[in-house]
């Protein structure tokens, strides 16, 4: 930091991919023209998604359309409903799951949030399921409420049901096994003749054999989301690379430098944004079952924080939280569902945030929340926040240098909501800007890992713009042909 910063106290500006709204009417209703005298720009034609996402604190479905031509995403819409707000399992359906608020959750309940949140959604930016809408991803944050990992997948198949309660056709959800089957404002832009989806998305592939961590779905896709988002951005964020989701439980990545295909040598898991909502709720302000520090969050009151005592703060809650590699001998960690000795032999390390043991600590940290606010008042309260969660970013890291499964040269990506709201980015920034060059922090990653991934699915990439390869590298089109035998390999 040079003399002048530190006298004007300003640290270094954190990179944030905030998401960019438009309206398909309008961005379809734009006639290319000459780019320059003598040159005609292409057509531009985008690829409209659907993220449906069950999450711990809240359920949502983001429509997005990517231009194809330049792997720019739009927000055509946001429908976000509270997933206390589910209704309760009737007499006689089963209840499969819970959220790690012991919210219980029914296929029949689920579906039917899935179908209204959906409707919802599609109908407020216009776009019509059977002409407009390309695909839909379904993802889950819920994974802590599981006996097993496998027993995880129940939700995601609850998640397709209230899909097609709400018509989206099953074609729209599964991908294409060739060209013709795509729309023919698609076919030009969808390179399937050459290469067939093979499991790697955005040239990262998932650990091999048996799942190693239930939210494993979670990390690709936010992973995959991070680099869509480092787009709009001058942050190269492809292989190789760190990734961090701050929802309410923790996912995210570390994938190494291998051509063409990248490999997953290192997972995260555990709680994450439940941490700063344990330290809320000791406010007495929220409600102390279902209540989130999204709740409680005020840009005025932050403005009158004690900072200083903030970090005081936040050092004694990290007493309660527990961030290691996760041991041989157990089958959760921090609530999630994991299988240790299958990340063991597939070479993944995982990396975990508990607080006490599964958990089982939270009420002491409501308890500190509550001392917090109580001696220092709101705002103070909300900047330990955000000092938690940049120590928590820390703490990880650590780890994963101590067990170097950090590649040198990683780019660092971060998303969730208590990973980029208040203070955190440039916090979080200041507190690694010596281990990494690059930090990019995105909104709404998981939501555009889905849009990447449903173009992954159907060989959509952009060979002029690459999301995937390494940093500063090129397209690597020719060297996945050449691996898995494509035509004209």
């Amino acid at each position: 930091m040079s003399f002048l910063s530190k006298i004007f106290n300003k640290g270094p500006k954190p990179v944030i991919a905030k998401s960019r709204e438009g309206n398909l009417a309008t961005l379809t209703a734009q006639k290319a023209g000459p780019a320059s005298p003598g040159v005609v720009k292409k057509p531009d034609t985008f690829y409209v998604t659907a993220s449906v996402e069950l999450g711990n604190t809240t359920t949502k479905c983001i429509v997005m359309a990517t231009n194809l031509n330049t792997s720019e995403s739009y927000l055509l819409n946001k429908t976000v409903k509270m997933t206390r707000d589910i209704r309760q399992p009737k007499p006689g359906e089963k209840v499969f799951g819970k959220t790690v608020w012991g919210i219980e959750l029914s296929k029949e309940a689920v579906t039917e949030l899935v179908k209204d949140t959906v409707l919802e959604s599609l109908r407020k930016c216009n776009v019509d399921k059977d002409k407009d809408l390309d695909f839909v991803v379904r993802s889950t944050g819920v994974t802590a409420g599981f006996a097993t990992a496998e027993e995880a997948g129940q939700l995601i198949i609850a998640l397709a049901d209230g899909c097609l309660e709400a018509d989206i056709p099953p074609r729209k959800m599964s991908p294409a096994m060739s060209i013709s089957q795509l729309p023919e404002r698609l076919q030009k832009h969808s390179l399937l003749e050459n290469i067939m989806f093979d499991g790697a998305v955005v040239s990262v592939v998932p650990p091999e054999g048996k799942e190693t961590v239930a939210n494993e779905m979670e990390g690709e896709l936010v992973t995959a989301g991070i680099k869509l988002g480092a787009k709009w951005t001058d942050v190269d964020y492809r292989n190789p690379c760190v990734s961090l989701d701050f929802g309410s439980t923790l996912a995210g990545r570390i994938v190494n430098n291998h051509e063409p295909y990248a490999n997953t040598i290192g997972n995260f898991l555990g709680l994450a944004g439940v941490v700063s909502d344990s330290l809320a709720k000791g406010s007495g302000l929220i409600d102390k079952k279902n209540g989130a520090a999204l709740d409680l969050y005020s840009d005025k009151a932050m403005k009158k924080a004690n900072h200083k005592k903030a970090q005081v703060n936040a050092l004694e809650a990290h007493k309660l939280i527990n961030i290691r590699k996760v041991p041989m001998d157990v089958e959760r960690f921090g609530t999630v569902p994991l299988n240790p000795e299958a990340a063991e032999k597939a070479g993944t390390t995982l990396i975990g945030c508990d607080v006490g043991f599964n958990g089982d600590k939270l009420d002491e940290l409501m308890e500190l929340g509550a001392q917090f606010y109580d001696s220092d008042g709101l705002p103070t309260l909300l900047s330990t926040l955000d000092y938690v969660s940049t120590n928590i970013v820390t703490r990880l890291l650590d780890v994963a240098f101590e067990e170097d499964v950090i590649v040198p040269g990683s780019s660092l990506g971060i998303t969730g909501r208590a990973g980029i709201t208040g203070r955190k980015p440039q916090l979080i920034l200041e507190s690694v800007q010596d281990k990494f060059e690059n930090v990019v922090f995105v909104e709404d990653g998981l939501a555009l890992g889905s849009a990447i991934m449903a173009r992954c699915m159907n060989s959509m990439g952009t060979p002029k713009v690459p999301i995937g390869g390494k940093q500063g590298g090129r397209c690597i089109l020719k060297d996945r042909m050449k691996m898995n035998g494509g035509k004209f390999a």
